[in-house]
């Protein structure tokens, strides 16, 4: 099975991403993502808001790997909305990151103004600034409310997914146009009752793999883009190793099954945007 992801405007990224969402800045998101790129990822996953992207950028350029075989995301936060404001906002990025292009650039968040934001995405693509564009946290009603304003498609929509919340509507909406989703929180949320699922351990027994590696592997193969997240080197590594084995039809259904259609966060809900400025300030 191929690695690489084709999305819709031609570009490719690795199927599987390394993510850095709450690992700590100055030391250990350094040491994390010098891990993952030694254990063979060529994607990692990090955020304005993560407030750990100079980490990355130094881990990438200390790697002795060239930078264009390194995809690296990150993304723009609700702060820095607006169109000269997000403009802004992306340059802090490539500055704190060290690079002078990033390869996908999403809107974190859907809310605020959206449209302005997107359209500096769109000219950052156009000047070579970005590679590609996308969104982050959009539900089928957030995604026909804003993206039908925007010239160009998103390229991808970052979302909460894994077997218990598969985000059936979602994909099916996103499909049409060939847009593709990124898994965060692939292997839930540390939930046992996933990790010890019967269906699941059953597998990994067959397979000779970890409950983890399972559900990557479902997820890959149902045509997810995945973004596991750990500081264990060992995890780090196993966590990448799902592309030697494939599940059968009939296991990939018992994983399907799986689904609950319930998700811990909901994009949708009341003040969830005024929580997240407050929680998350990365600049005054």
């Amino acid at each position: 099975m191929d690695t690489m992801v084709t999305l819709n405007d031609g570009n490719r990224i690795p199927a599987v991403g390394f993510g850095v969402f709450r690992i700590p800045a100055d030391g250990p998101t350094y040491e994390a993502v010098r891990h993952a790129l030694q254990a063979g990822y060529r994607h990692i996953d990090t955020a304005a808001a993560y407030f750990n992207e100079a980490d990355v950028g130094r881990a990438v350029a200390d790697s002795g790997i060239p930078r264009e075989e390194i995809f690296v995301t990150s993304k723009l936060w609700l702060q820095d909305y607006g169109y000269e404001a997000a403009k802004k906002g992306l340059d802090t990025s490539l500055e704190k990151l060290g690079m002078d292009y990033v390869d996908l650039y999403l809107l974190h968040q859907p809310y605020g103004d959206v449209a302005g934001a997107w359209k500096a995405l769109e000219e950052a693509k156009a000047a070579g600034k970005v590679r590609s564009i996308g969104v982050s946290n959009m539900t089928p009603k957030i995604w026909k409310e804003f993206v039908p304003q925007f010239k160009t498609l998103p390229a991808v929509n970052q979302v909460e997914c894994n077997p218990f919340f598969q985000q059936r509507e979602l994909r099916e909406l996103l499909a049409k146009d060939d847009v593709k989703i990124e898994a965060y929180q692939p292997l839930g949320h540390g939930d046992s009752s996933l990790l010890t699922h019967p269906v699941i351990t059953k597998l990994a027994e067959k397979y000779g793999r970890n409950a983890g590696q399972i559900i990557l592997r479902f997820e890959v193969q149902s045509g997810l883009i995945v973004l596991p997240k750990s500081t264990n080197p060992e995890r780090i590594a196993g966590n990448l190793r799902i592309f030697d084995f494939e599940l059968t039809e009939d296991e990939m259904n018992q994983m399907y099954a799986l689904d609950t259609g319930k998700g811990h966060h909901d994009p949708e809900a009341p003040g969830v945007a005024e929580m997240l400025l407050q929680n998350y300030k990365i600049h005054d």
